[in-house]
């Protein structure tokens, strides 16, 4: 997730826990707030601990290293960040630490592009720490980054059976579920989430895109009104926006897109968005421009043209 999460596929986020080996998970989790989600620090792993036989020196050196990179991923300094994380993990190779730095070195080669390198860190990590769920969840998103969806359906159902509560899996779950067509899957996953929590949005959004693809666009307008409550961003909007179109509410519609591309303009689907209401309103010449812009921000331009149809 990345088939896609949310309109696309979604996927998740970053948080941090303790001293300075964290720091470079908080900052880690700045940047990956922009790449295909799902990723966070472990934080079952933060806790500060000595590796068993180490001088006091050398664990001084391994969180300076640690540290450095942490400053590195704060300027997006990748390079220099996978440096520091690898000489902090060569410095105690034994530490049992290593598992939070393998998991932030696998990010910070994700972000980078190598992601087979980062799935090879991922699995290093995990083989520390089998039962972290935070790395579970960054190693299933990176799967489905790469096609790998069998495989990251299980490290999900393995976070499913290790947190009663995790609101993530269940919906990345839901959403594929929605992607195959199995929408009675979907929906017992997207009421897991409300019954551990009835105010998560990530439910009532689970719930919006299963019953846009089913063609109950009204009732996907309610869930997602829901969460725009709460948090307006593009993808929400431009999910709210087609359903609008389809039920010709074209004034609700056009505000969703206008406010959907003041949030993120250089999002092309949206501006196909804008084309089907500009046609919907016999705008054809806006049409046609916003079709050139779809294109000029990415999108084909056979699926733009043909999602117009």
């Amino acid at each position: 997730m990345k088939p896609t999460i949310r309109t696309w596929l979604l996927a998740a986020a970053l948080a941090a826990a303790c001293w300075c080996q964290a720091q470079v998970v908080t900052q880690l989790g700045r940047e990956n707030m922009r790449i295909p989600k799902g990723e966070r620090p472990d934080a079952e792993a933060t806790a500060t601990r000595r590796a068993p036989n180490v001088e006091m020196d050398t664990t001084a050196t391994y969180y300076a290293l640690a540290d450095s990179a942490g400053a590195c991923i704060a300027r997006n300094d990748w390079a220099g960040a996978e440096r520091w994380t690898r000489e902090a993990i060569a410095c105690m190779p034994e530490s049992d630490v290593n598992s939070l730095l393998l998991s932030n070195l696998g990010t910070i080669l994700r972000h980078e592009g190598r992601l087979d390198e980062a799935l090879g860190s991922y699995n290093m990590a995990l083989d520390l720490t089998p039962n972290a769920v935070t790395l579970l969840l960054n190693r299933a998103a990176l799967l489905l980054q790469l096609g790998r969806t069998t495989l990251a359906e299980a490290d999900l159902e393995r976070v499913r059976e290790l947190d009663a509560t995790d609101a993530e899996s269940r919906y990345t779950l839901g959403v594929l579920a929605v992607e195959r067509g199995d929408n009675e899957r979907a929906k017992a996953l997207f009421e897991e989430i409300a019954k551990a929590n009835p105010r998560s949005s990530l439910a009532h959004e689970g719930l919006a895109v299963m019953l846009k693809r089913q063609g109950d666009y009204a009732a996907a307008v309610e869930h997602y009104s829901v969460v725009i409550a709460d948090h307006a961003d593009a993808q929400l909007l431009a999910g709210r926006a087609d359903c609008l179109l389809m039920l010709r509410r074209l004034t609700e519609a056009a505000d969703d897109i206008h406010r959907a591309i003041e949030t993120d303009p250089d999002d092309g689907y949206l501006y196909v968005l804008r084309a089907k209401l500009n046609k919907m309103r016999w705008n054809l010449d806006d049409a046609k421009r916003d079709v050139e812009l779809a294109v000029q921000h990415g999108v084909d331009r056979n699926v733009a043209e043909n999602l117009l149809k």
